[in-house]
């Protein structure tokens, strides 16, 4: 049949702002009015993406690269204000509660005392168990969401300890462990699986107002799951694990400019002959999945899917790992099929690039990465240079893992800055962030993608994450009233401008 190759996508510019950085008076952002809110704003600014991060429920770090599920979504990002108008919440009981003092931080711990509280009333008060659309969306989803709900409850039994940390039985999911579990713990499965429901019925909501505005929302997934996760626990025999279910090999990334010891991210590493040998049926239902939640999917580090780096498990650096053959295009293959015509992926190809990869982003027709901020080295032939950019590709000023614009060229050398000043056209360092811009959006690149930050002109205390470090990640927040009409009409002006 041969490899289908997907359209390019519509010429256009976004925003990259994270579900959990919209402003609430609740501790985090979610799929209420800021949600909506933020929809217009986009459409009054000429754009037409907006990117969110992964949106499954954080484990380890409050990353939402490591979740505990690839399918679920992240219960803190269903609407309070909402259950309340289903009269499943009262509003005394939400704003009693200590959601943290600065509105522009998350405060994880405070989020997690409060907001599961909150929602184990609703649930007590609903009686969604007997609804024809609850029970449909159930059905619809069995194929994770029973297996999903049965890990939180266990989890949360066990103390919110690692399902390798369970008593053996329930971690090797012996049968009788786990028909003993399904009946203690039935009112807690409900519990999770009305959370569940609650925030794929939201996020349609917001989903489809922002289609009808002609936003489309861009996903973005990690190529691999987190260890300890209902994924892991319930599909073993698809990971590199031993008899005891422990890693063998883990993810990771090998030493680099960036790092004399690489990045050990510790993800176990997929059984890709096990998974070629059912189909890839898992990937399927995963990208199925994605396909319904979002209009444009990121994979997360596309190059592992051509050759992935492989750490042995015990080691504490990734210095000693090697580079092992991927499953390529017979994964983007099912790919394709899964996620159908309309749908459309962008390949994350930042790192070590090799012809392989590069061949197979373009069998595929996938848009790559132009990271903005990699290319002022005074070397007029970099690649990341706007003048070199090809159309079937996604410019960045930046990601969530980098620093902010501002942030980024405050601590330059001046070779650095002197040149991003000649070749940007601008007179000062302060206006370097306006004009790589504005070079973005003139680009040929199809797409061009901003941080929220960088429009706001926000320095590194508003940094998203910071790879390798624990700490003050994924919690900085957009205030109430900083996406201004002012921003709206001075982005609209450029869409314009340069035909986005």
């Amino acid at each position: 049949m041969g490899l289908r190759k997907q359209k390019p996508l519509a010429r256009g510019a976004g925003i990259l702002l994270p579900v959990s950085s919209l402003p609430s008076p609740y501790g985090i952002g979610t799929f209420g009015k800021a949600a909506f809110a933020f929809a217009d704003f986009l459409a009054k600014a000429g754009q037409k993406y907006w990117q969110v991060l992964p949106l499954g429920p954080t484990s380890y770090g409050d990353s939402p690269y490591q979740s505990f599920s690839a399918f679920a979504g992240n219960p803190y990002f269903i609407d309070l204000d909402l259950l309340c108008e289903a009269r499943l919440l009262q509003k005394e009981e939400i704003v009693s509660c200590d959601w943290g003092d600065d509105p522009a931080d998350v405060d994880y711990a405070k989020l997690y005392a409060a907001r599961f509280q909150l929602l184990h009333r609703a649930y007590e008060r609903s009686d969604y168990e007997y609804a024809p659309d609850y029970q449909s969306f159930c059905a619809r989803n069995t194929f994770w969401l029973e297996d999903y709900a049965l890990y939180m409850a266990i989890k949360m039994q066990q103390d919110g300890k690692e399902w390798l940390a369970w008593p053996e039985g329930l971690r090797l999911r012996e049968e009788t462990a786990l028909a003993k579990a399904r009946e203690e713990l039935r009112q807690e499965i409900g519990f999770w699986k009305f959370c569940q429901y609650q925030f794929f019925c939201q996020w349609d909501s917001l989903k489809s107002y922002a289609n009808r505005l002609g936003i489309r929302i861009i996903g973005d997934i990690p190529i691999y799951v987190a260890l300890d996760s209902a994924d892991v626990w319930v599909n073993f025999h698809l990971f590199q694990l031993d008899e005891n279910r422990m890693p063998t090999k883990v993810a990771g990334v090998p030493p680099d400019m960036f790092s004399a010891t690489g990045q050990l991210w510790g993800n176990p590493l997929y059984r890709w002959d096990r998974m070629e040998a059912d189909g890839f049926s898992w990937w399927r239902q995963r990208m199925g999945c994605c396909a319904q939640l979002y209009d444009i999917i990121r994979i997360d580090h596309f190059i592992g899917i051509t050759r992935y780096y492989a750490i042995p498990a015990q080691d504490r650096t990734a210095e000693n790992g090697v580079w092992v053959e991927g499953p390529g295009e017979k994964l983007i293959e099912a790919i394709s099929q899964a996620i159908g015509k309309e749908k459309q992926i962008i390949a994350e190809d930042l790192g070590v690039l090799t012809p392989a990869v590069e061949r197979l982003r373009l069998r595929a027709g996938y848009p790559g990465m132009k990271l903005m901020t990699f290319a002022f080295d005074s070397d007029a032939q970099n690649d990341y240079l706007p003048c070199h950019f090809e159309k079937n590709c996604v410019a960045y000023g930046g990601t969530h893992d980098n620093e902010t614009l501002p942030g980024f060229f405050a601590h330059q050398p001046r070779k650095t800055l002197r040149y991003a000043r000649e070749y940007l056209g601008v007179r000062t360092s302060r206006e370097i962030t306006w004009g790589l811009i504005r070079a973005g959006y003139e680009s040929s690149a199809d797409v061009a993608i901003f941080q929220m930050q960088d429009f706001l002109g926000l320095d590194n205390r508003a940094r998203m994450n910071t790879p390798s470090t624990l700490g003050k990640n994924w919690r900085w927040r957009l205030l109430p009233g900083q996406a201004d009409d002012a921003l709206a009409e001075q982005l609209s002006h450029l869409a314009a401008l340069y035909a986005r």
